[in-house]
């Protein structure tokens, strides 16, 4: 219900067990109802969360729990509980994650699964050997962001020239930005690290002709060609600060 506050979504869920309602940006903007119409339920025990789900109506594969609020009596809202193993799918066991062909989808829908995830980008270009939702730390919850690794330069290359794509799965069909995913520990790839002293990259070209890693040196160098002088350095994305979970098969 859009009139429900904080105390109110707690008062709801308490008989589940102990628990703290959040949502995104809640502490910098201080509402009192969550803006978008969802909140987040972290409960101090696992056993809480099986006892809401046990608790909850099913329909059409949903489930869904009455809510009441000043307004509004006994509205179904619906549960989104994620299962920590769907963070991350791989195709092909034995073929091995080569973190260079690896992209990073920015602006998940969080119902969507690595396995799910895997199978659209593989439909769109084919080679897929991994990928992963990105989840908070602590809370393992998506955080709306994902990682697909492919096995061949050629969907790689497809996958980052698309910059972005129509995710659709079922009722989910969202437009989601496709780009390279930047490592911290990568040498320059012109010089090795010969003219940074042995330090990593500073800088990732993620234009199509480029898709290199440079050093500050290296970068001036490359980028004072002819038609190179207009790119920019792909800055890495608040999302892609956690460290890279590679599936262990």
């Amino acid at each position: 219900p859009p009139d429900i506050d904080e105390e109110e979504i707690r008062a709801s869920f308490i008989r589940f067990g102990p628990l703290v309602v959040d949502w995104p940006h809640k502490a910098e903007r201080k509402s009192y109802f969550p803006p978008k119409g969802y909140a987040f339920l972290i409960f101090q025990r696992e056993s809480s969360v099986h006892q809401l789900i046990s608790a909850c109506i099913e329909g059409e594969d949903k489930l869904y729990v009455c809510v009441s609020s000043p307004t509004i009596k006994d509205k179904p809202v619906q549960i989104r509980p994620w299962k920590i193993s769907d963070a991350d799918f791989a195709l092909h066991d034995a073929m091995p994650i080569d973190p260079r062909k690896t992209v990073f989808v920015g602006g998940v829908p969080r119902p969507l699964k690595a396995f799910e995830l895997a199978t659209i980008m593989n439909r769109l270009y084919g080679g897929v050997r991994y990928a992963g939702i990105d989840t908070d730390p602590e809370l393992k919850y998506p955080k709306g962001a994902g990682r697909v690794a492919f096995s061949n330069q050629q969907s790689y290359i497809a996958a980052v020239s698309a910059r972005f794509i129509q995710l659709q799965l079922g009722d989910i069909d969202k437009r989601v930005e496709v780009k390279p995913y930047v490592l911290d520990d990568q040498m320059c790839d012109e010089c090795q690290g010969q003219r940074s002293g042995a330090k990593f990259a500073s800088f990732f070209c993620d234009n199509i002709t480029c898709l290199q890693y440079y050093c500050v040196n290296c970068w001036a160098t490359i980028h004072s060609r002819p038609g190179r002088e207009y790119h920019r350095p792909l800055q890495k994305e608040g999302l892609q600060q956690t460290s890279f979970r590679w599936f262990a098969p």
